[in-house]
């Protein structure tokens, strides 16, 4: 069963959250798939992952780039592991057709977003009865707070 986390973004936006996201998840060895909402979206990731601090990037590709194989971090709109990846991360209103072989999914949603928080309800209700293992963060005043788990 594939270990799936809900994170309730409220204080900060994904574009401040994703690459620390990103860089816990490499830092632990993960190959990861990033499944986005657009194109656009994917365009202005691969911008930002490559920009966010001065001092570092995070390694990264897009099928305009080619030689997923070789990439640790693969953004798409497509259902895919081309990289062979073992993380999903879904944002941006992306869902995901087939979970079963991820042994980590990460669900991004927008907290302020009514239709966005409805959308993940319905995913934790549906991976809920397929038997995964479900925890729901929400971020509080002093980070991340585990509000559920199953």
């Amino acid at each position: 069963m594939t270990d799936i986390r809900f994170y309730h973004l409220q204080r900060a936006t994904l574009d401040e959250l994703l690459p620390a996201l990103l860089e816990k998840a490499r830092e632990r060895g993960h190959r990861i798939v990033v499944k986005l909402g657009s194109a656009e979206r994917i365009a202005a990731v691969d911008t930002q992952l490559w920009t966010y601090r001065p001092e570092s990037f995070l390694a990264h590709g897009t099928s305009a780039d080619g030689e997923a194989e070789r990439q640790p971090i693969w953004l798409t709109t497509e259902d895919e592991n081309p990289n062979g990846a073992d993380m999903l991360v879904l944002a941006d209103g992306a869902t995901c057709a087939r979970i079963d072989g991820w042994s980590v999914l990460c669900d991004l949603f927008d907290g302020n977003d009514e239709q966005a928080v409805a959308a993940a309800r319905g995913r934790w209700s549906a991976w809920k009865v397929e038997g995964h293992a479900l925890t729901y963060w929400q971020q509080g005043p002093r980070g991340w707070e585990k509000k559920a788990a199953t």
